[in-house]
């Protein structure tokens, strides 16, 4: 069971003259605020997003797309390939999940500073192992530092940028999008510039690293102000904390879970296997890795719209449908031309992946404070992980016991079906806090 977040800070007492009421305490599930600046602050705190943003996938996507060198370079079998590329979501699934207890305890940015550092350690590592144990285990840590950003952003977005969500939000997806991009077309040539996949996967440990660096004052600033605050704190004044928002108890809820978990299991799927279908259509491994790149490159523009597009509407079906489709015919496409009409369907795939930045801008859409976005953030994120990681998991399965990608890419359309039933529920406006 989680304990519950500890008391609101209080205001001094000297003062008892009666006058206006006191300005309420600082959110628990985020921490005390910072003591800088608000213009400085906020730069600072968009610049730490910006660069976590970048991280969130390139872990993933320079994976998929050395996974053929990876295979060989540490014997793995087709089966353990399939758990390799299915660990991304399991640990974020689990890992993510434990986020909102760890923002009741300690504030958002020491909370990312150790998760980035988590990062950065478990990358180099597994790019230096021989061991297939050791790889995995690496490889965990390193996603247990995405898992805790992953929930993180959009609180970060509420509490910091609460007029500015689509503009925000769209940035650090954009963000997202051009690392995840970066990664899966330069991981092939890196490796090959150094002569191993090595270089290719633990490379980008220095972009994590960088990452850290914003985070570290923010840190220092927000224990200092939590320190203050409980000096401050007297019995007579404690604010009492809003009601803990749960979000498994409600339709809302697990249909943003639902939807959340169809679309990463789809994107994942796709980061982990695109790049191999392609590789089996005839394509080189370099053309491979730049067709993969393909789907995040031109899913940026889409990055960077959709937050806006999504916070103007007056409901979200057009959108959900549009994708959809999007996402429907690149399938179709790739079952039937893999290589004629390749950037066609790369193209289809970057639109149907909007879905993505879609489903994050919802989270803060559904939600009224600080404390419901972390709390939704979670609950979809982490629930749909374990929705999202059966995607590479079977794709893996169906892809070597059929030898094709007719089965896989089936299963892909079921999963898009049920995606599309979930985003109906979403899309009408409304706020988890009024469903508890």
């Amino acid at each position: 069971m989680t304990p519950p977040p500890p008391p609101a800070a209080t205001a001094p007492t000297a003062d008892v003259t009666p006058g206006p009421a006191p300005a309420a305490a600082p959110d628990p599930a985020v921490g005390p605020a910072s003591a800088v600046s608000p213009v400085r602050g906020g730069l600072l705190v968009l610049a730490g997003m910006l660069l976590v943003a970048l991280n969130l996938r390139a872990a993933v996507t320079s994976l998929g797309a050395l996974l053929d060198e990876i295979r060989v370079g540490l014997g793995l079998s087709g089966a353990m390939a399939g758990v390799v590329t299915t660990l991304p979501t399991v640990a974020f699934a689990g890992l993510g999940a434990l986020t909102p207890w760890l923002v009741r305890r300690w504030a958002a940015p020491r909370v990312l500073v150790l998760a980035m550092i988590a990062l950065t350690v478990g990358q180099v590592l597994r790019a230096v192992t021989g061991s297939v144990a050791v790889f995995v285990l690496t490889s965990a840590l390193a996603l247990a530092g995405i898992a805790v950003a992953n929930i993180l952003l959009p609180m970060l977005v509420k509490q910091h940028f609460p007029h500015r969500t689509g503009l925000v939000t769209g940035a650090y997806t954009m963000a997202l999008t051009v690392g995840t991009t970066v990664a899966a077309a330069s991981a092939v040539p890196v490796a090959h510039a150094f002569g191993s996949w090595r270089a290719g996967l633990g490379v980008w440990a220095g972009l994590a690293a960088l990452a850290v660096i914003p985070w570290v004052p923010l840190a220092l600033r927000a224990r200092a102000a939590r320190r203050a605050a409980d000096r401050a704190a007297t019995p007579a004044a404690v604010v009492a904390t809003p009601a803990r928002v749960r979000p498994g108890r409600t339709r809302l809820g697990w249909a943003m879970a639902v939807y959340f978990g169809a679309q990463s299991l789809s994107g994942y799927a796709i980061m982990g296997w695109l790049a191999q279908l392609f590789r089996d259509a005839g394509y080189r491994p370099e053309a491979a890795g730049l067709l993969l790149a393909g789907v995040t490159a031109l899913g940026v523009p889409v990055a960077l719209m959709m937050p806006t597009l999504a916070g103007r509407l007056a409901t979200l079906r057009p959108l959900v449908l549009s994708l959809t489709a999007f996402s429907a015919a690149a399938y179709v496409g790739l079952a039937l031309a893999p290589r004629g009409l390749a950037p066609l369907w790369v193209l289809l795939l970057a639109l149907g992946q909007g879905a993505f930045p879609l489903i994050l801008t919802t989270i803060g859409l559904r939600a009224r404070t600080a404390e419901g976005t972390v709390a939704l953030s979670a609950f979809a994120q982490s629930t749909g992980y374990v929705i999202a990681a059966l995607g590479p998991l079977l794709v893996g399965i169906l892809y070597g016991a059929t030898g094709g990608w007719t089965a896989p890419i089936g299963f892909l359309l079921l999963a898009l079906a049920v995606q599309t039933t979930a985003g109906m529920v979403i899309a009408r406006p409304r706020y988890i806090e009024d469903e508890r």
